[in-house]
């Protein structure tokens, strides 16, 4: 037996919450799926300063939990499932979640199920990960003024975010397995003129060493080693910025949703639309390039617009 909402959100996060609370307001029946991360990428992050509204800052769990309550107020709920499988070969469009199997069905589908930073997974990862352990430089550079910081990575974002962190840490060590880059000559230029920047070469990060006083975690050091030597050396470090990458969660839309080489989806114009009518798509599943809360809020008020403006079309 399949149960049917007007809207199905699939994805929580900034962008699934706030096409919640607009798809709400708009008197939509609508649910909203949160996944295997309730709450998104925030739910992982300790101190969110660049969000307005927030002048002392806020925890990103305790933020998640107030947009949340937001959308929920206005008669959306959330279901903590997982759609594991979709059909939108045709309307009303099918998802199936991880919980026996169940079918639900829409009339529109929002997608916002975001995206995730790729990991080292070294020893002590997840111990100092939101401790010192950071794969966004925007999100969490403000908070490592005149400290000492590390980036891993080899291609354009690992220059463009260590260049970043100039502006606040008294020094950036590049760290890179091997001696040649995949960044553009520009970017690896401008990182090798930039005077706090130094580099690591042909040498991996194996353990991230820290200390715990009073239940606060932080991380005091790095253990790197030489590829080419075996030499194993510890560094002292504050920080750690990982730029290898981020991966969308849209692995289970590739038979339906156009998306880029990377698994992006793929959005017409400054829209939401994707290439299936009644489809849409917002936050870090469809943005590569800012991947900050507000753009994702944004483009999740944008989705939810967009979806009631076509079901009033379409129905």
């Amino acid at each position: 037996m399949s149960e049917h909402h007007k809207v199905i959100i699939i994805g929580s996060g900034p962008a699934g919450f706030t096409a919640g609370l607009y798809s709400g307001r708009a008197l939509l029946d609508t649910v909203i799926f949160e996944g295997q991360q309730p709450g998104g990428q925030l739910t992982i992050t300790t101190e969110v300063e660049n969000y307005p509204g927030f002048p002392e800052g806020i925890q990103g769990p305790e933020m998640m939990e107030i947009f949340r309550k937001q959308a929920h107020r206005f008669g959306v709920k959330s279901i903590y499932e997982t759609i594991v499988k979709v059909d939108f070969s045709e309307r009303p469009f099918k998802l199936w979640s991880d919980k026996d199997n169940k079918l639900y069905t829409a009339d529109a589908v929002i997608i916002s199920t975001g995206a995730t930073a790729r990991r080292l997974h070294i020893k002590g990862e997840d111990k100092y990960w939101g401790f010192g352990i950071s794969a966004c430089a925007t999100c969490d550079g403000f908070f490592y003024r005149n400290l000492k910081v590390f980036v891993v990575g080899g291609g354009d974002t690992a220059m463009e975010e260590a260049n970043y962190l100039t502006h606040f840490a008294s020094s950036v060590t590049l760290v890179h397995r091997r001696q040649e880059f995949r960044a553009s000559k520009i970017m690896v230029d401008r990182a090798k003129n930039n005077p706090k920047v130094n580099f690591l070469l042909d040498s991996v990060i194996e353990e991230a060493l820290g200390e715990e006083n009073n239940g606060i975690k932080k991380l005091t050091a790095l253990k790197i080693r030489n590829v080419k030597t075996n030499e194993v050396t510890i560094h002292s470090a504050d920080g750690l910025f990982y730029a290898i990458g981020h991966d969308p969660n849209t692995s289970i839309f590739k038979d339906f949703i156009e998306m880029d080489e990377t698994g992006y989806i793929k959005t017409k114009g400054k829209s939401s639309y994707t290439n299936i009518e009644g489809v849409f798509a917002c936050g870090d599943c469809q943005d590569s390039v800012y991947r900050q809360a507000v753009t994702a809020a944004g483009s999740g008020c944008m989705a939810a617009i967009d979806a009631e403006r076509w079901l009033s079309e379409h129905s």
